[in-house]
């Protein structure tokens, strides 16, 4: 059973976030699939790192496209990702310099769970009526 079950509450209602949003979300099932399977480390590894470098690329890329459309609570909104990417690359260092990876543990797996699904249902919802209201699907 995945970690995160993808349900349309989670939509933002903008086509590309939304995609965005599902591939986070199995990555993160990745991750705790790995984990339940006692996989390597460097399986783990690799997985982590795989959800470091989409979330950085769907951050930029969704801010991009707020800044083209003059989303007015874009500098919060940055704020709030710049935050997360610093908690997940600590966690990512914590994983490197563990000889057992033991940081990798469901309380990490419940925060990016806990994290990922309150920001879209309430950062990225209030883009995602903006951006309809100005004909982004």
């Amino acid at each position: 059973m995945p970690l995160i079950e993808w349900s349309p509450v989670f939509n933002v209602n903008v086509k590309k976030s939304d995609d965005q949003h599902k591939k986070l979300v199995e990555l993160i099932n990745q991750l705790h699939d790995s984990m339940k399977a006692g996989q390597a480390n460097a399986s783990l590894g690799n997985i982590l790192q795989s959800l470091i470098t989409y979330t950085a690329t769907h951050f930029k890329e969704e801010e991009q496209m707020l800044q083209l459309n003059g989303y007015p609570d874009l500098v919060k909104h940055k704020a709030i990702h710049a935050e997360f990417v610093k908690k997940v690359i600590e966690i990512q260092k914590k994983f490197q310099e563990s000889a057992s990876g033991a940081v990798l543990s469901m309380g990490i797996l419940s925060f990016l769970k806990e994290w990922l699904m309150g920001h879209i249902k309430v950062e990225d919802k209030k883009y995602g009526v903006f951006l309809n209201a100005k004909g982004i699907k």
